[in-house]
């Protein structure tokens, strides 16, 4: 059996960091979506063993163990008996680059290994998988509208806003620490949580999308430009393209996103102004 399964792109739309924990990880809540583009992995279950084969634009970013391989792993030592095969990943996302790639890359293989299992896989514990992969690997595995709370564990799925929501991402493809994330969360130096009660926005149409992004906005957005001082040129440049409604850092960046009314249009003229960067226009969902 071949599944496909497409690794969307993850949109931090909004991020509040809630303070850090006594175990050292940070309260988080964020509000969700994904884009119509991503990475690509198909699964083979008809290839014996685990292998893991990967092309793309940006496969030579990535290091030689990564989280495919362990997601494969975890699988097998929890699922002995399911079908797993080899992977192949088509790496079109930038990497370490705010927008869940890896973590998106994980959730789409176990969504795949659970379509190749049929009736047998009803009874895994797919969230419990994703939960111990990475923090944004639940989410991920939900790939629709969702609220993350807690580290990124927990998971509310949320009904879709009414209306098309077109926006443009965009990286500046310049180098960042392997540490980028770590980094960012220790420049922002929060202290201690005193309350992890958050309650997702309202999201009834564009409008409600774009005043929940303009109220919560990104707490994590200051410190990341410390880090990644390209990101705040990113988010200068796509305020000035005719058309937007609104821009912000996704995750921890560097990628940034701008929200318009016709994307392809904007991302063409950032393009034409910008041709080392990486840009692409989504539909989010």
């Amino acid at each position: 059996m071949i599944v496909r399964e497409l690794a969307r792109a993850k949109v931090n739309l909004t991020l509040q960091v809630l303070g850090r924990r006594s175990d050292g990880f940070h309260a988080l809540a964020s509000l969700v979506a994904f884009a119509d583009f991503g990475d690509e992995i198909t699964l083979d279950t008809s290839v014996p063993g685990m292998d893991v084969e990967v092309t793309g634009p940006f496969a030579a970013k990535l290091a030689s163990e990564f989280l495919i391989d362990r997601t494969l792993r975890l699988v097998a030592q929890h699922h002995p008996d399911f079908a797993l095969g080899k992977v192949t990943l088509n790496k079109r996302l930038p990497v370490a680059a705010g927008v869940g790639g890896g973590s998106a890359d994980a959730a789409a293989v176990l969504r795949a290994v659970r379509a190749a299992n049929g009736a047998a896989a009803d009874a895994a514990d797919w969230y419990g998988l994703a939960a111990q992969l990475g923090s944004d690997v639940p989410v991920c595995f939900a790939n629709r509208w969702a609220f993350m709370t807690g580290t990124g564990d927990r998971v509310t799925v949320l009904k879709p806003p009414d209306g098309r929501i077109e926006a443009v991402l965009v990286n500046p493809l310049v180098d960042v620490p392997d540490d980028k994330t770590a980094q960012v969360f220790r420049a922002l130096d929060a202290g201690p949580v005193v309350d992890e009660t958050c309650a997702p926005p309202v999201l009834r149409d564009k409008a409600g999308v774009l005043s929940a992004i303009a109220e919560i906005g990104n707490d994590l957005q200051g410190a990341a430009s410390l880090v990644v001082p390209a990101s705040a040129t990113v988010l200068s440049v796509l305020r000035e393209i005719e058309g937007c409604q609104i821009a912000s850092l996704s995750g921890a960046g560097p990628t940034c996103f701008g929200i318009f009314e016709n994307a392809q249009a904007a991302a063409a003229q950032l393009q034409a102004s910008q041709p080392s960067w990486w840009v692409q226009a989504v539909t989010l969902g």
